[in-house]
């Protein structure tokens, strides 16, 4: 017997009493850490969105108009970049004109930009964490990485969610998602950290409580 026979043949012994290739892993993963309502959830993302510096604010459904208007004028931005289905009333007190997102625009103009407004698909409490699908509402990856400045809105609680696990189940694996967890940074072999470097410099949120507008209308 060669050493190669033996080798294989020690493998299969040990192999012997383990399940076949078809039958399932049982993976005993936890969906969430800790049992939060839905306003300890939406405390805990703000705190991580905050902890990663990004800067969080909050407001109603009424006051959003006022509130993106209020950030942009802040900022001094006179240009503002916009997905094509980004509601309009979002945007209806800014004094900044309004370029539309479109597949032709080129690094250079993108970069020249001051801000860019969008939404999300889902934000993740326990790592801080906003993920975009590339959606109407969000536009094409590209205008979130090239522009210095992102404002995303967030509405919570209905796109708040505990954990990963529970992102996933309401993304579709095949689009164009992208995990952003505060302003693009990196650091050094010193662990200088920079920022701005394959993102923006500078990320707001705004987490917007649809329930509290309810609420006072009622």
């Amino acid at each position: 017997m060669s050493s190669r026979e033996r080798i294989l043949g020690r493998v299969r012994r040990a192999l012997a009493d383990t399940p076949g290739e078809d039958a399932p892993i049982e993976r005993a993963y936890l969906r969430e850490h800790g049992d939060r309502s839905v306003e300890e959830t939406v405390e805990l993302l703000a705190e991580n969105l905050a902890d990663y510096r990004a800067i969080v604010h909050r407001c109603t459904s009424a006051d959003l108009p006022a509130t993106l208007a209020g950030m942009l004028a802040a900022r001094g931005a006179k240009t503002v970049l916009v997905p094509p289905g980004l509601e309009p009333a979002w945007l209806a007190d800014a004094g900044t004109e309004q370029v539309p997102d479109r597949a032709g625009s080129t690094p250079h103009e993108l970069d020249r930009i001051d801000s860019v407004v969008t939404a999300c698909a889902v934000a993740v409490a326990e790592t801080g964490t906003i993920v975009l699908d590339g959606g109407p509402d969000q536009g094409r990856r590209r205008i979130t990485l090239v522009p210095d400045h992102h404002i995303c809105v967030v509405r919570v609680p209905d796109q708040v969610v505990s954990s990963v696990p529970q992102a996933l189940e309401r993304l579709d694996p095949v689009r164009p998602l992208t995990w952003i967890s505060g302003p693009s940074a990196t650091s050094d072999i010193e662990l200088d950290r920079v920022e701005g470097v394959h993102g923006p410099r500078t990320l707001e949120v705004v987490l917007v409580d649809s329930q509290a507008s309810e609420d006072v209308n009622s």
